[in-house]
């Protein structure tokens, strides 16, 4: 399945069940909590907890008996009035043409002794839909159309459109190779032809990316705005985000703002992201913290609620300028030689290359597809020989099974007892995973807890996780806000997402710690980051790596609107480069300029520097020192970056920006050298300029006749001064000399004064001197 399949599958899945953003809120801040993936009470009660409580709960609800007895009655009554009420306003349809014109359709009616509640084609070879007016059709005859024929010929061609979409849908799903996946699109735009809306999104977003088919923003743009139309959230984003970009329009943020607005209230996740951002950074909106929750908390629940044990696709964040200064080193992609040499390892029964394949095999990334096929088989090599790491994930795999390998408890906790009896953090994990919900085993919360002890002492995120969210919900232990939040944090270093979106929950309600909307927003907008978009980050890399820089840059810029730091610097990187064509010469550098700055506010160290490169030469802007001096002081003060201390020790030096001062160009010169070894030779070098300068600056304010007479070279030298001069005088002297006669002898005497040579043995060119 391509990227852009799973991006519209998984739109289409998530949009279903998306909440207004006003729900959202209330669903998660009184009543009931997100945690580890899963909604609880805000009360919190284990079951535990709540069987004790039952028998005193028990006594009023027999009070209250008698009175549920009397409101189930008024209530019913009152519900059977709305009913009927309900019924008398419901619209009548009414049959068309055939022996009943105008007269209403009776349901359910009698035909070929079968009952319909609904209008039918049975009987009819055009596939037209018709009802009858009275009960028995055999016995009336009485019947009329339910459509026009206008309304039917649209209907069925719908209903085709809708089949072809479905075989293009097909091929899609079922095919991994790039010449079938054309063919699927080849169905698609069939289908978007006939106004199907699904297959135009398909088609639009292809046209747009360049994916499967030939990149055409201006034809995307039409079917964007036609979807638009329709009330298409998918598309009333895209149309946003060309807005946005300036991409086959003239750019307006503010018509971006309203196509954003409509996409999101749509339920549009995409477009609730990009609008958490905006209202983060305050980009074409007034700054507002508590906005940016609301929108990045909607889009991270789902996020949550989509996360496995095991955690996901990896994706890579590759920053196009570092792996152009450092190819292969920045973007952590595993050579295929590599991967090769691992292969052979582990068929010659490597232990450890097996666990390492099948690791990567079953989350992705680096360069290797996940392929849950290859895992289990590794696994299971590696558990034949008894490692308890590939055992713990073979329970994980059995635990949550897949398409590969069947949902089976009673295997997976077979193999999570083999790991943990062997010490191994991973099985014991799963093992307390079991005993807390009950996975082919009875719900015993004390060894869930004793199990996930064992798991976080080791330093396993899922364990630490699981702990956490034990002692936040009081799940057989005392609640205890600052042990969750201690475990919370433990996992979060580990890079958990859960961890990352339970601590984001208890910094924006205040739970366990002092309320922070910023601090919440922050870590909301990490979970929101891991959603399956950001495999486009991989898509767009290859496509530059494929050399097709105008795909790249327009995935880039999309993935930047939605607040990607990475994909920020990257657009920017190739707008710089002059790479992307569909972006006109002159645009370029304001363009970039406005992406360097982006990526400069959320921390990128390379964008704060070239922000001040921008300024100082004059790209995209005017030549402004002083904001260049701003921006590199700030790279120098925040990051410590060795190149922004150098360019101030520059600036310092000629003046630029600043007050001339060679003494702080010097310290920020020895600054830079300190910082980074790689910066010593060019700060050596600069250091050499900088003494000639300060030398003939001195040389030039001092007057020197007055310097010597003040010299007193008794006390300077000693009292032989003049002997030791006189003998380097000398000894420089003697060097000279020596020197002059050696050049003297080399010199080739005039030809008529050589002697004569015998010309029957010519001597050999190279001969060497005698």
């Amino acid at each position: 399945m391509s990227l852009l399949d799973e991006e519209g599958n998984q739109d289409e899945s998530l949009e279903s069940k998306t909440l207004s953003a006003e729900d959202q809120v209330k669903d998660h801040s009184t009543g009931t909590r997100v945690v580890a993936g899963q909604i609880f009470l805000e009360s919190g009660k284990s079951d535990s907890q709540s069987e004790n409580e039952e028998n005193f709960h028990s006594q009023e609800e027999e009070k209250e008996n008698s009175l549920e007895e009397l409101n189930s009655l008024e209530m019913s009554n009152l519900l059977n009035k709305d009913l009927d009420e309900a019924e008398i306003q419901s619209p009548v349809l009414t049959a068309i043409g055939g022996t009943a014109d105008g007269e209403p359709c009776h349901f359910p009616f009698l035909f070929m002794e079968k009952e319909y509640a609904e209008c039918t084609a049975d009987g009819r070879e055009d596939g037209r839909l018709w009802c009858a007016t009275t009960y028995d059709y055999k016995k009336d005859q009485k019947w009329g159309f339910c459509e026009s024929e206008e309304q039917s010929n649209k209907r069925r061609q719908m209903q085709e459109a809708e089949d072809v979409y479905q075989i293009g849908m097909k091929i899609l799903n079922e095919s991994s190779k790039k010449a079938q996946k054309k063919v699927a699109y080849q169905y698609l735009l069939k289908a978007a032809d006939m106004n199907h809306t699904k297959a135009m999104e398909k088609v639009s977003y292809a046209l747009l990316f360049g994916d499967y088919l030939k990149q055409n923003i201006q034809s995307s743009k039409e079917l964007f705005e036609k979807l638009t139309e329709e009330g298409s959230p998918k598309g009333q984003m895209a149309l946003g985000f060309l807005y946005a970009s300036g991409l086959g329009v003239n750019s307006s943020q503010a018509k971006a703002l309203v196509y954003y607005t409509f996409g999101a209230l749509g339920g549009n996740l995409i477009a609730h992201m990009i609008l958490g951002y905006r209202y983060w950074a305050g980009i074409g909106v007034l700054q507002s913290c508590e906005s940016a929750l609301t929108h990045y908390r909607l889009v991270a629940n789902h996020v949550a609620s989509d996360i496995s044990l095991t955690g996901g696709t990896v994706v890579q964040r590759i920053r196009l300028a570092d792996e152009v200064e450092n190819p292969g080193m920045a973007s952590g992609m595993l050579e295929e030689d590599l991967i090769q040499y691992y292969q052979f390892l582990a068929e010659k029964g490597d232990v450890q290359a097996q666990v390492g394949l099948g690791q990567l095999h079953l989350h992705g990334g680096r360069g290797v597809e996940q392929n849950h096929q290859r895992a289990f088989e590794y696994f299971n090599q590696a558990a034949n020989a008894g490692n308890s790491h590939a055992m713990a994930f073979l329970g994980k795999m059995y635990s949550e099974g897949s398409d590969v390998v069947p949902q089976s408890n009673e295997t997976a906790l077979q193999y999570f007892k083999k790991a943990a009896d062997m010490g191994n953090p991973v099985g014991q994990s799963g093992l307390g995973m079991a005993y807390l919900y009950g996975r082919g085993v009875p719900v015993n919360y004390e060894l869930a807890l004793k199990y996930f002890q064992k798991a976080a002492e080791q330093g396993w995120v899922d364990g630490q996780l699981q702990l956490g969210s034990m002692y936040y919900n009081g799940i057989g232990v005392k609640k205890d806000y600052k042990q969750a939040l201690k475990y919370f944090n433990l996992a979060s270093q580990g890079g958990h997402i859960l961890a990352f979106y339970n601590l984001a929950q208890m910094h924006a309600t205040g739970t366990g710690v002092m309320r922070s909307c910023h601090t919440a927003v922050e870590l909301f907008k990490n979970v929101c980051e891991r959603g399956r978009w950001s495999e486009r980050l991989m898509t767009a890399y290859n496509s530059y790596k494929d050399g097709d820089s105008n795909s790249a840059v327009v995935q880039y810029l999309l993935l930047a609107e939605q607040g990607y730091e990475v994909a920020q610097s990257n657009a920017a990187f190739i707008l710089d480069q002059k790479e992307a064509s569909i972006v006109g010469e002159n645009e370029t550098y304001p363009r970039a300029l406005l992406h360097w700055n982006r990526a400069a506010s959320q921390g990128y160290t390379v964008a704060r520097i070239k922000l001040g490169d921008y300024h100082f030469y004059g790209f995209g802007t005017d030549v402004d020192y002083e904001t260049a001096f701003i921006h590199y002081r700030l790279a120098s003060e925040q990051q410590h970056s060795a190149q922004a201390m150098f360019n101030l020790g520059y600036m310092h030096e000629k003046g630029l920006g600043i007050k001339q001062d060679i003494h702080l160009a010097k310290r920020f010169y020895d600054m830079a050298a300190e910082a980074s070894p790689d910066a010593q030779v060019p700060v050596f070098l600069a250091l050499c300029k900088l003494g000639v300068i300060y030398s003939l600056q001195y040389i030039r304010e001092i007057n020197i006749r007055e310097v010597f007479s003040h010299i007193d070279m008794d006390q300077l030298l000693g009292p032989e001064w003049d002997l030791y001069l006189m003998t380097i005088i000398a000894l420089l002297l003697g060097t000279i000399i020596a020197y002059r006669q050696r050049q003297h002898q080399a010199i080739p005497r005039p030809a008529g004064l050589r002697p004569a040579v015998p010309q029957q043995e010519p001597p050999p060119e190279h001969q060497p001197p005698q």
